[in-house]
């Protein structure tokens, strides 16, 4: 390979007096063989990673992604649909068979590649990459409807902090004929009905009362207020309180991932025993 550029010295004297011939140096040896280094430099250099704090910021993530709110919302409904305790029976065949191994195999899966979903069954199988993107938009969709129902909870936990909560008295401009106290079942009570309601089979209790029509805003029969969705082509107006509450469960999402997985395995500490709390009722 010849050199592009070459410096020609002048011959001179050397020590023994004798005369040095003309060299020729090549001046961009150097730069030839830096870029190589770099290179070199580059590929040895790994990909730094965020890494969790301790090991139990790990296992209280993975508790509470596994244990999240869709299991405490839903399963005391599904065993009581289901036969009470005979559906714990096949549930806990199906976890220790199936969700358990699955579970464990996609989380060796992203220890083992150490990329995101997307990546990860790229490199397995770049026909599977597909499969990444399904689990992006999964958990993409479910947070619309998880954060609604956390902002029903901050709500209520909002409308707690007064004397008598508005949820349990028949007092209200949005109560209607057919609603009913709790103490009004204690005794001979029917005399706090109207005529056409003596019994309470018939009725609406003030608590679904209050979370359909007030807060929700859902039509019912009878409603002259023009707020109300009637249909889903006529949605209402905007409920305010719970945009303010989406908004606010938003925002705390946020700042407790915008530091990355230390900050998250920090939080999963808060939500895990929360969970336990809330199984307590």
């Amino acid at each position: 390979m010849y050199c592009q550029t070459l410096i020609q010295d002048n011959g001179s004297v050397n020590e023994d007096g004798g005369f040095e011939e003309n060299k020729c140096v090549c001046d961009n040896e150097e730069t030839q063989q830096e870029p190589s280094m770099r290179d070199t430099r580059r590929s040895d250099k790994v990909d730094e990673r965020e890494t969790w704090t301790t090991k139990v910021d790990f296992l209280l993530s993975v508790v509470g992604f596994a244990v999240d709110l869709a299991n405490v919302w839903r399963f005391p409904y599904l065993c009581f649909k289901n036969g009470g305790g005979v559906f714990l029976i096949p549930y806990t065949l199906m976890v220790l068979l199936a969700g358990i191994p699955l579970f464990f195999m996609e989380l060796s899966l992203g220890q083992y590649y150490k990329k995101g979903a997307i990546t990860t069954w790229g490199r397995i199988c770049p026909l599977f990459k597909g499969i990444g993107y399904s689990v992006i938009l999964i958990a993409f969709y479910t947070d619309f409807f998880y954060n609604v129902i956390i902002a029903w909870a901050l709500h209520f936990f909002f409308a707690s902090f007064t004397t008598s909560l508005p949820w349990a008295s028949c007092s209200h401009d949005y109560n209607s004929a057919a609603c009913y106290e709790p103490s009004w079942n204690e005794g001979d009570n029917s005399q706090c009905l109207p005529p056409s309601n003596a019994s309470t089979e018939n009725g609406i209790s003030a608590a679904e009362e209050y979370f359909y029509k007030n807060f929700l805003g859902l039509h019912y029969a009878g409603s002259s207020n023009s707020s109300v969705a009637r249909s889903l082509s006529d949605l209402g107006s905007i409920n305010w309180q719970m945009a303010v509450c989406l908004f606010i469960i938003y925002l705390i999402c946020y700042f407790s991932l915008w530091k990355g997985i230390k900050m998250s395995g920090k939080v999963s500490w808060y939500s895990f025993f929360s969970l336990i709390e809330l199984n307590k009722f």
